[in-house]
């Protein structure tokens, strides 16, 4: 026995998109400044909206032209690289291949693992090493590449992060694992393999996808990795120089906060709030981060303060102000 249903359009749906249809939202989404302007021309001329009676009745109008706004063009920042060169930003994008590191860190006792059946793992990581190498950050060489089992590719997302992290334990716990994903970033694989990570065994884990692998591409993966395991990619120029109005001269931290919420529809899931802070004043590059969970759809953070019996234990003080205070106390002192 079969029924047919034909949906209504335009319903607005109100449970979770999957990763794919995320991805697809957000691509189909993006438009440059021209496009928009030509779909919102489209869309007044085709509604026309001044022959509403109801809006003619309420002396209601839209005008057919956008409003002209005086604006200008704020330039780029510029940057600072380890070799002391300028780095030029241009419309809002940099690149480090002829340039090296700030402070760059060891990237030792490291593993691959490898969810795809296309790509060579072991090539892979040379060619990460010999790119960190020119970039002035040392990658030792990997400790062990671990390749999903033949029969693991049909299983849930989560049943193969599971069986690999088998494997990745059966040894020496890893400082930092380069995850070879099976396919594009947004893949099911990258949600479960982050929280296994960072949330249960606090692992360091950069992923990255196997198509497309230039040396652009495993640059912009040593920038990440370098400031996951606390390095420093590059500066501004007017923070290398100190001559950032007021912060440069008053022992400063830059706090930053938000809340993130669960996915429509999912009321039973906790929000989380994340509180960032800049490190090492009279530097402003380098950061920090702090997270916790909170009650659902909670938009101010409840725990920035958090008194248990006579200590501060909040999200700030906890993960983020703990050394910053002794380097204040240790400024002032001086």
């Amino acid at each position: 026995f079969y029924q047919l249903c034909h949906l209504v359009p335009l319903q607005r749906y109100k449970k979770a998109l999957s990763t794919l249809q995320r991805s697809m939202l957000v691509e189909r989404s993006r438009q440059n400044p021209q496009e928009r302007m030509f779909v919102l021309s489209g869309v007044l001329r085709d509604s026309d909206y001044n022959s509403v009676p109801m809006l003619r009745e309420c002396g209601i109008s839209i005008a057919q032209e956008f409003t002209q706004v005086a604006a200008r063009v704020l330039p780029a920042p510029k940057l600072k690289s380890g070799d002391g060169e300028d780095i030029f930003a241009r419309n809002g994008r940099w690149n480090f291949n002829n340039n090296r590191l700030i402070q760059p860190k060891r990237v030792q006792r490291w593993v691959v693992v490898n969810f795809s059946a296309r790509c060579n793992a072991h090539h892979l990581a040379q060619r990460l090493i010999h790119c960190g190498n020119l970039k002035g950050l040392p990658v030792d060489p990997e400790d062990h590449v671990f390749q999903e089992r033949s029969h693991m590719g049909r299983e849930r997302a989560e049943t193969r992060v599971n069986d690999m992290f088998q494997q990745l334990l059966s040894g020496d716990k890893p400082s930092f694992v380069l995850c070879v994903l099976p396919e594009r970033k947004n893949c099911d694989i990258y949600g479960p393999w982050k929280r296994m990570c960072l949330v249960k065994y606090g692992i360091v884990t950069q992923c990255l996808a196997p198509t497309k692998i230039n040396d652009q591409y495993l640059t912009n993966v040593l920038l990440k990795i370098n400031a996951k395991l606390g390095g420093l990619n590059s500066l501004l120029q007017i923070e290398r120089n100190q001559a950032i109005p007021l912060l440069s001269k008053t022992p400063t931290i830059i706090l930053g906060m938000d809340v993130s919420h669960g996915s429509p529809g999912r009321d039973d899931v906790p929000s989380v709030a994340a509180v960032v802070s800049s490190l090492e004043w009279p530097l402003i590059s380098k950061y920090k981060a702090s997270v916790c969970t909170q009650s659902p759809r909670l938009e101010m953070i409840d725990s920035l303060f958090k008194l248990v019996g006579n200590e501060d234990h909040g999200i700030i003080r906890q993960g983020v102000t703990n050394g910053l205070l002794q380097q204040f106390s240790r400024t002032q002192a001086r």
